[in-house]
């Protein structure tokens, strides 16, 4: 007998019909599932969450990649945020997600520690938005603890009907998965329902729908540091759309399995390989000669 994958729609329903909150109905999911208490569960949660806070901070140090190709730039826009003489196009709370999701892919890139959520690839998304959220909306540990769970189930859903590698997927699959992973805990912990939830998920992957994985010399730096912060930004407007009582025509299973359809679809050179996109055009090719021939002496 064929098992029955997870459905995003199935959990959202469970949850309305019991009248609870996503994030209530997640934590007994998973509890049962992982044979813990709530407290340990939560407390897992919180040491992640303690990791992606450092991982913050040791990208706003301006590190540097190996490479040489990035770093910095996380830094720099936080200096230009404190300047009162920069110009914001997008508001506080926007560009604040950009700086943490950047400072985490930064650290990454520089061989930091970091919480691979979903990805290494992709994992300045939540950071960018739950550490951005709880600055502006004072958000407790718990909430953000009870967030971390519906992110992770999310994505629990994401990796079994879907997948959440750029080898597999394109980067739809890794920043993509990020950012509705991101989207629908943003919706939870401002105490969006879970049908909100599940819609908050729908629109960040049919808004990133296509998204190649596309790094040059094969690095996780270029484009993949930018797309990070970018991938927050289509978080929040996911969430904020949710909460605003807009709904999505297509369903969070039905997002997530055409998400699959295009990963599958797309070819190989758009697949992690480096051999398409932003990874081919003639300035990434000479710095990756010169890379390669630096490494090669």
């Amino acid at each position: 007998m064929k098992k029955e994958m997870l459905s995003l729609n199935g959990w959202i329903a469970e949850a309305e019909e019991w009248q609870q909150s996503l994030a209530d109905f997640l934590i007994e999911y998973n509890m049962r599932e992982l044979e813990c208490s709530a407290e340990d569960l939560l407390a897992k949660m919180q040491e992640m969450l303690d990791v992606m806070e450092k991982s913050v901070e040791h990208g706003l140090s301006g590190v540097k990649s190996h490479s040489g190709l990035t770093g910095g730039d996380a830094k720099r826009l936080a200096e230009a945020e404190a300047d009162e003489r920069f110009i914001s196009l997008l508001g506080e709370k926007a560009t604040d997600a950009v700086i943490y999701a950047t400072a985490v892919g930064e650290c990454n890139a520089a061989m930091g520690r970091i919480v691979a959520a979903p990805t290494a690839g992709a994992s300045g998304v939540l950071p960018g938005v739950f550490f951005s959220l709880k600055k502006h909306y004072q958000l407790s540990d718990e909430t953000m603890q009870r967030g971390m769970v519906v992110a992770g189930s999310i994505g629990m859903v994401i990796a079994e009907r879907a997948s959440l590698a750029g080898a597999t997927g394109g980067c739809q699959a890794e920043c993509g998965s990020a950012a509705a992973m991101a989207a629908g805990a943003a919706v939870s912990m401002l105490g969006g329902t879970p049908k909100q939830v599940g819609t908050a998920v729908a629109i960040a992957f049919k808004n990133v729908l296509g998204l190649v994985c596309d790094p040059v010399a094969g690095l996780v730096e270029v484009p993949c540091i930018k797309r990070n912060g970018a991938c927050a930004l289509q978080a929040l407007l996911a969430a904020e759309l949710a909460l605003a009582g807009i709904t999505s025509f297509i369903n969070a299973d039905e997002a997530i399995d055409a998400m699959k359809s295009v990963g599958d679809a797309l070819p190989c050179a758009l697949k992690e390989t480096a051999g398409g996109g932003m990874a081919v055009t003639p300035s990434a090719i000479e710095w990756a000669k010169k890379y390669f021939a630096r490494n090669d002496q």
